[in-house]
């Protein structure tokens, strides 16, 4: 009898699944078939061919794929490899609290073709949820003055290591990677800043203050543990990280994944002093041959330092994480961090570190999700780059980083008095 088996059958989206089938015929040829429907109705399908070991078993932690959306062993890769049905969609979780996602597991004939998986009856089912919290992690709504968000907490009373959560150029509430950090141990605030709510639809011109209202409302946070907070920030979330790391005090961590080091689009203004971005280069504007529009040399070349309006990094007090994939087709994202770190390092600071994937591409979420290459981004097709297996690699040991980096430089150590 076959045997299809996920363990654990529910599990956090961060959290490896042991898939494994039984019951099959020695040398048998097999496909596995993962789907997922998004919130909004957006398809995202895997597959992948296995042969049965010499007692008719399929263990994904050791058996090779032999072909289908990806080759080797990749006890993982029928998670990371999904591809959306519809081009140019981004799989982004919206209610992070009251529904995980269900990713339905079946299991065929290798002589089904593709065409007939939607009709044909599979040897093997079962049915995987994926969540994005943790049991006994709570979410606030924050309307606090200006600032516009959600905060996650973990279970118990704390004080928990605190960070501030930024996206980029998407606008809204994004908060599937401020449930995760809470269901591992960190107070969350995910922060918008335009196209949410009362906030401007538009950025125009940044203001650093709200940022730093944020920090101080995090800091009162009776299960927040000070003195300092950290930020995680990506994109243009990531220029606004970088510029409170270098302002605010009470920033102490700071994780920069494919960020600038500069202002771009938006003007900043901090305590009434207004900071010009860079000028674009338009005619450096280009697109892949799908048409879609790669912003990685927009900017020029970074190192061109007399015409370069650099964000003073060297004043930050804290520490940073580069997070960097060298296939990202949005920024120059490597350049970007290495001249960053040549600051750094010409002003005598060892307050950084560097993590540089080969093969990942802009968009290096938790790990498991899906490589989005290619997305609408405020009605601009965009090329975020990345090449599937290594961009999954790169969101795996990038996230176990993260929590080491912030744990470290946000937990104070507590020394003997003896």
């Amino acid at each position: 009898m076959i045997q299809l088996t996920a363990t654990p059958i529910s599990a956090l989206v961060d959290e490896p699944v042991h898939i494994q089938v039984t019951g099959l015929y020695p040398s048998q040829m097999v496909v596995f078939a993962a789907s997922l429907q998004d919130e909004q109705g957006n398809m995202f399908h895997s597959q992948a061919c296995y042969k049965a070991n010499e007692v008719g078993e399929v263990d994904l932690e050791y058996a090779s794929a032999l072909g289908g959306d990806y080759v080797g062993v990749h006890p993982m890769g029928l998670f990371w490899s999904m591809k959306p049905k519809k081009l140019l969609t981004r799989l982004m979780k919206k209610d992070v609290m009251n529904c995980p996602f269900q990713v339905p597991l079946k299991l065929y004939d290798l002589d089904i073709s593709v065409i007939k998986f939607t009709t044909a009856t599979p040897k093997a089912s079962l049915t995987v949820e994926r969540w994005y919290v943790a049991p006994g992690v709570t979410r606030t709504q924050v309307r606090e003055g200006r600032i516009r968000g959600a905060l996650l907490l973990p279970p118990g009373d704390g004080p928990f290591p605190a960070v501030i959560d930024l996206f980029g150029g998407t606008g809204g509430l994004i908060e599937y990677r401020s449930s995760l950090m809470a269901s591992r141990g960190f107070a969350s605030l995910a922060l918008a800043y335009f196209g949410y709510e009362d906030l401007p639809s538009n950025i125009g011109k940044l203001d650093l203050g709200y940022f730093e209202e944020a920090a101080n409302f995090l800091l009162k946070h009776p299960k927040v543990l000070g003195p300092g907070i950290g930020v995680v920030s990506i994109c243009k979330g990531a220029e606004i990280g970088l510029s409170m790391a270098i302002h605010l005090k009470q920033i102490t961590a700071t994780v920069l994944i494919n960020g600038p080091k500069f202002l771009f689009q938006d003007s900043q203004e901090y305590r009434g002093h207004i900071s010009q971005p860079l000028p674009y280069a338009l005619h450096l504007l280009s697109k892949n041959a799908l048409g879609l529009i790669e912003f990685r040399h927009f900017l020029g070349d970074p190192r061109d330092e007399a015409s370069r309006p650099f964000l003073p990094i060297e004043k930050a007090q804290g520490h940073f994480l580069f997070i960097v994939g060298e296939e990202d087709k949005s920024l120059n994202s490597k350049v970007f961090a290495e001249h960053a770190i040549g600051q750094l390092k010409k002003n005598g600071k060892k307050n950084w570190t560097l993590l540089s994937y080969p093969g990942a591409g802009h968009l290096i979420e938790p790990p498991y999700a899906p490589l989005c290459c290619g997305s609408w981004n405020t009605n601009i097709p965009v090329h975020w780059g990345g090449e599937v297996i290594p961009h999954a690699a790169a969101q795996g040991h990038s996230w176990k980083e993260i929590q080491k980096f912030l744990r470290k430089h946000l937990i104070p150590v507590l020394t003997s008095q003896l």
